[in-house]
């Protein structure tokens, strides 16, 4: 039996931005095969993410846009995530839309 999953379809206005939990983070690498533009692996073996300049963001907590374009790779690397560790909000509002504590 075959799943599909429903491609993810925000409003195009709707801002969203990212976050990994490192005390969750498993350092799979997942995220970052996904999504090498917004997360990274650090010499600490666990995965961050990164600002629209390529600066990895070690801060915990740290957040970074959804660039529409890599929407698709991040909601992807949320639900293949083993640590179940990367949260994806709506800026507007700090919803989570995808993630472990998505509604």
């Amino acid at each position: 039996m075959t799943v599909q999953h429903e491609a993810p379809s925000p409003d195009a206005a709707e801002a969203l931005e990212v976050w990994i939990d490192q005390d969750l983070c498993t350092g799979d690498g997942i995220c970052a095969q996904y999504a090498p533009d917004v997360f990274e692996l650090d010499i600490d073996g666990l995965a961050y993410v990164k600002s629209a300049e390529d600066e990895l963001l070690q801060d915990p907590g740290a957040t970074t846009p959804v660039p529409l374009p890599l929407l698709r790779d991040v909601v992807d690397s949320a639900r293949e995530c083993p640590g179940d560790c990367i949260h994806v909000r709506r800026v507007s509002d700090s919803v989570e839309v995808y993630g472990p504590d998505a509604e």
